[in-house]
């Protein structure tokens, strides 16, 4: 084997190669499947105020462990035996976080608040680390260090606090969590992370959480007894997640994503990031609300909690990708324009104008409904002379 066993951090920014994501990054991706499956069930009582509020609050932290991890190894990992322990102790923590999610706000929450901050800690001592053996990226490396363990010093202490305090403490942490690398954006912007390792392993995990979705809608329907019409639900919440499929990734196009990092401008870069926070929960919502869909009575009316977590779902997918779109188009994309995130965000209100006047639908006839939203979506980007001319583009 020409890799070495053991390799010190280095800074992986200036690599021009065609670099993409290791085995052990994929790995790695695996535990989230099962934390963000179960965080979704916190859904499967439909829209409730109750259930969103918990929802958000654990899909967060799940989500910002694996921004923290992808972005230090983009910017810094080696795939070497420490590193990949290194990992393996934070897919521990994740688990952690997935063994903790499903009664994270009755008996296990201290048990997921200090699987978050031993995850968190574990990517403050990277950090530590890394910036005494990297010179160049020393002030950046502490600053991050520094505001990341604070964060994590706040979850740990909230295991100790009894709920309700405990709740907010976790928002106080999470608000910790995200102002650090905004707080960083000078060092950031000299240290701008790999322009093409990025852009693939948030595609990675996007169709992972779609792979989960639709596993969750599988799941919940074993033992179910079929009709006709309810394979045709099924089929239409298919159709559904192949329009969420096809809008993403026939707009993946990391050549924006270079090309803002290359011009210095960070900001359609951060809104690019931050965008998929919202458009991941909204998969993971989809499909537990797809799932309630199908078992509901077939011939009957959709209740409004199933009906608005379907819609508001969706709505919200299409939104978020628009934002996506656009933040892609300010940074020059040859695939995305203002046009399209026009036409995504047109998207996202008629499926809520479908949840707003659809108080008489059935499960059939709602999704079929929102299908045709997402499939006129899809029908508009094969007939775009923009996605034509970047299919023939190298």
């Amino acid at each position: 084997m020409a890799r070495r066993i053991l390799e010190p951090p280095r800074l992986r920014i200036g690599d021009a190669s065609e670099r993409h994501a290791t085995w052990m990054e994929l790995f790695f991706d695996l535990v989230f499947v099962v934390a963000v499956s179960e965080v979704a069930e916190h859904l499967s009582d439909g829209l409730t105020a109750a259930g969103v509020a918990r929802f958000l609050l654990l899909f967060g932290p799940v989500w910002w462990a694996w921004i923290g991890a992808t972005f230090y190894a983009n910017r810094f990992g080696t795939d070497d035996l420490g590193d990949r322990l290194f990992l393996l102790a934070q897919m521990a923590a994740g688990v952690g976080l997935a063994i903790n999610a499903r009664d994270a706000f009755q008996e296990t929450s201290a048990g997921f608040a200090l699987s978050y901050a031993a995850f968190r800690y574990i990517l403050v001592a990277r950090y530590a680390w890394t910036s005494r053996i990297v010179p160049e990226a020393r002030a950046f490396a502490l600053r991050i260090a520094r505001g990341f363990g604070v964060s994590a010093t706040i979850w740990a202490a909230s295991a100790v606090v009894p709920p309700p305090a405990r709740f907010v403490l976790w928002g106080v942490g999470l608000l910790a969590d995200f102002a650090t690398p905004i707080s960083a954006g000078r060092l950031q912007s000299r240290l701008a992370p790999h322009q093409r390792h990025l852009p693939e392993r948030f595609g990675l995990f996007t169709i992972i959480v779609l792979g989960e979705s639709i596993g969750a809608v599988v799941t919940g329907l074993e033992g179910v007894r079929w009709s006709w019409l309810a394979a045709l639900t099924a089929l239409l919440g298919l159709a559904l997640a192949f329009s969420f499929w096809w809008v993403y990734f026939e707009g993946l196009d990391a050549s924006a994503v270079r090309a803002a990092l290359e011009a210095g401008r960070l900001a359609p870069f951060e809104v690019w990031i931050y965008a998929h926070l919202p458009l991941t929960a909204a998969i993971a919502a989809a499909g537990i609300g797809v799932r309630l869909t199908i078992l509901h009575e077939a011939d009957a009316a959709l209740p409004p909690a199933e009906r608005w977590l379907v819609c508001s779902a969706a709505g919200l997918y299409f939104a978020s990708l628009g934002v996506i779109y656009a933040a892609k188009a300010a940074a020059g994309s040859r695939r995305c324009t203002k046009a399209d995130a026009r036409l995504l965000w047109a998207g996202a209100g008629a499926v809520l104008l479908v949840g707003a006047l659809g108080a008489r639908l059935t499960p059939t006839g709602l999704l079929a409904l929102v299908a045709a939203v997402g499939t006129i979506l899809v029908v508009f980007d094969v007939a775009s002379p923009q996605a034509f001319r970047a299919r023939l583009s190298p």
